[in-house]
């Protein structure tokens, strides 16, 4: 191969791994972890527990302890370096899945959405914290919580395309965060966690595959044991690998859905069941395997929805 190619493969293989929605990195809990002291690790702050909290859905139903050797997302900001023709807009809808979110990701990086970003710059993707509405939120009290500021909820209100709506218990709003520092061992977990996932796109789309199919039963064991927290970080590691084949992709799905489902996150269910039946379109809505909430997940997803 020659030279030239070899360098652009490199550098699309570069790009594949930073150009996604910004990305945590993984943290194995130890004995002596509380959600405080990983916070303070990692964040310096303290106070951003709450973000590790919403992240793992560890509030859900009624909340959810840490204990040794879970394995716990650590909310962290992505950067991708601006291409020749990249618009806000169409960044936004590549890194944030929407063009509509042009005005955080552009603002984030002290621009405009009717500005270009400067070809071969990089910028800063915010983080999108899904946090599952709970009984008495409200789009103002998700911002004073997560953002630090009332104001800022028209801009979740935006963001998330609910136009006024008012917010409902088991929704998902998307909190774009763009404001979150990492202490210099954070940036070590971080960079290693980086590296990992360079080498593992650097191996062959069989390698991930095979591997991501022989880890499968682990997930599907999660779910009976009602593991539904490590069933979540499990089956999302794995859709990020990347290149899974139809099925895998499905089975994922199947498995998401049901945990999200248990830990009454019904937005993400809703999303979940869409994303199986699509690479499963023989997928059926059996009452005998299904419980009667996975069906009414699922059937929302055939509603009209106006949230994007």
């Amino acid at each position: 191969m020659k030279l030239a190619k070899l360098v652009a493969s490199g550098v699309c293989l570069l790009f594949s791994v930073i150009a996604v929605r910004a990305q945590a990195f993984s943290y194995v809990v130890s004995p002596r972890d509380t959600l405080a002291s990983i916070a303070e690790r990692f964040y310096g702050r303290i106070q951003h527990e709450k973000l590790l909290v919403a992240a793992n859905v560890l509030d859900a139903q009624g909340g959810t302890s840490i204990v040794p050797g879970m394995r716990l997302e650590v909310p962290a900001l992505s950067h991708r370096r601006v291409r020749q023709g990249d618009t806000w807009g169409d960044l936004a809808a590549e890194l944030l899945g929407a063009a509509r979110r042009s005005d955080v990701l552009s603002m984030a990086n002290g621009s405009s959405p009717w500005l270009l970003p400067e070809e071969g710059s990089e910028i800063v993707v915010p983080y999108n914290l899904r946090v599952i509405v709970g009984g008495g939120d409200t789009i103002v009290t998700i911002a004073y919580k997560f953002l630090g500021d009332r104001n800022q909820a028209w801009v979740l209100d935006h963001y998330n395309g609910l136009k006024g709506r008012k917010l409902r218990r088991g929704d998902v709003v998307l909190v774009p965060l763009s404001d979150l520092k990492l202490t210099d061992e954070g940036k070590q977990f971080a960079k290693r966690a980086l590296q990992a996932r360079r080498s593992e796109g650097g191996g062959t789309t069989r390698a991930t595959q095979l591997r991501v199919r022989n880890e499968l039963p682990a997930l599907h064991a999660d779910i009976r044991s009602g593991r539904y927290v490590d069933a979540v970080t499990r089956g999302n590691r794995f859709l990020a690998a990347g290149e899974l084949d139809r099925s895998t992709i499905a089975t994922v799905h199947r498995e998401l859905l049901e945990a999200y489902v248990a830990l009454g996150a019904t937005g993400l269910a809703t999303a979940a069941c869409n994303e199986w039946r699509k690479a499963d379109p023989h997928a059926t809505l059996d009452p005998v395997m299904l419980s009667p909430k996975i069906i009414a997940a699922c059937e929302r997803g055939d509603a009209p929805t106006s949230t994007e």
